[in-house]
């Protein structure tokens, strides 16, 4: 677990070591009550003002990352404020990395050419945003709301479609929601409640896994697929397979996990994409010859991409000062080490390490 800052980089120092820490943080590096480095052992080790790391603390605190208790130090909180997954942040920047490789850039060409970018850098989402969620069953308002706040660095603000109209004349109305979402079916009734307030609204779709995509593309020719869902999206689904094209398989239809509609389905497909919630009654009425593909579903990325490029748009933009050369590597140092001597400036470990 190493911190390392570098002046040379548009990125103000502040901002590196703010997201490094948060990073640290959300990966386990400090785990929850754990105590970070004093402002002085951080400044020291990194060669940085006092001041700056203070600043960076203060960061932290009001982002919900740590908690400053009087004669103690700063401990990391004991819950995390919601943020996009580190694996899939990790996940994105691995495949930009690749990507620029292929094209004959390096890591560094690809970050001097994202800051450079037209001399602009639109802000980030920022965190704790508040985001309407609307829809017409608890079981989907869940769904949305766990796929949302795993890609963005949202608070979802969870409505039933039938309580709509009497939460948005409550006397706070809808100043504090950023964005609006709801899934296709819902779009015309939840643009008509909220339109008259401002409130962009972006329609959400359901789809099926590249894995699960990758699965049917390898059945044989002329193979009979439907889809089975406990959910009200089962159809949303269907149409992301048939958008895939895959010219191997045929689809039959697709249904709700509860009724007789089911039963019928079985009985026509060799194929049943479904809902790890719908299996077991899949697999009951379905046939030993009928394959079962589990497939949770998955928010198509373009609904969020286009959440996201909203709530940037509402931020507006930000330019940043480049720095002089400074970089410095910190290694934090675990519970009951003694601490480094204070003209340590390097990444050199103190005495008895």
């Amino acid at each position: 677990m190493n911190l390392q800052v570098d002046a040379r980089s548009a990125i103000p120092i502040r901002r590196q070591l703010t997201e490094q820490l948060k990073h640290l943080i959300e990966g386990g590096g400090f785990p929850p009550d754990h105590p970070l480095p004093s402002i002085r052992e951080l400044a020291g080790f990194l060669g940085i003002n006092p001041n700056t790391v203070a600043r960076v603390i203060e960061d932290l605190q009001r982002s919900g990352y740590v908690d400053a208790r009087r004669g103690k130090g700063v401990f990391v909180a004991p819950a995390l404020p919601a943020r996009p997954s580190p694996a899939l942040r990790q996940r994105f920047l691995r495949e930009m990395v690749i990507q620029a490789a292929a094209r004959g850039m390096t890591a560094e060409d690809l970050a001097i050419g994202v800051l450079s970018l037209a001399g602009i850098r639109p802000a980030a989402v920022p965190e704790g945003v508040e985001v309407l969620l609307v829809e017409c069953s608890e079981s989907e308002i869940e769904f949305f709301a766990r796929e949302l706040e795993a890609h963005l660095p949202v608070r979802i603000d969870k409505v039933l479609l039938s309580k709509l109209a009497t939460v948005t004349k409550r006397p706070e109305g809808a100043a504090r929601w950023g964005a609006a979402v709801t899934s296709f079916g819902h779009l015309p009734e939840v643009q008509r409640l909220l339109g008259r307030k401002g409130i962009p609204v972006i329609a959400l779709l359901a789809a099926a896994h590249l894995e699960t995509l990758q699965r049917l593309a390898q059945l044989p020719s002329g193979t009979r697929v439907g889809v089975v869902s406990a959910a009200e999206t089962a159809h949303d689904v269907e149409h992301s397979i048939a958008n895939a094209g895959l010219p191997n398989i045929a689809l039959v239809g697709a249904c709700h996990s509860e009724g007789a509609a089911l039963g019928r389905l079985v009985r026509r497909v060799d194929v049943i994409v479904c809902s790890s919630s719908a299996v077991a009654r899949v697999r009951r009425l379905a046939g030993a010859t009928t394959q079962v593909i589990i497939d949770d579903r998955a928010l198509d990325p373009r609904a969020i991409e286009m959440l996201a490029t909203l709530l940037v748009k509402q931020t507006g933009d930000s330019s940043r000062p480049l720095r002089a050369p400074l970089r410095r590597r910190l290694s934090p140092r675990p519970p009951g080490r003694p601490r480094p001597s204070r003209g340590a400036t390097n990444g050199e470990t103190a005495p008895g390490k």
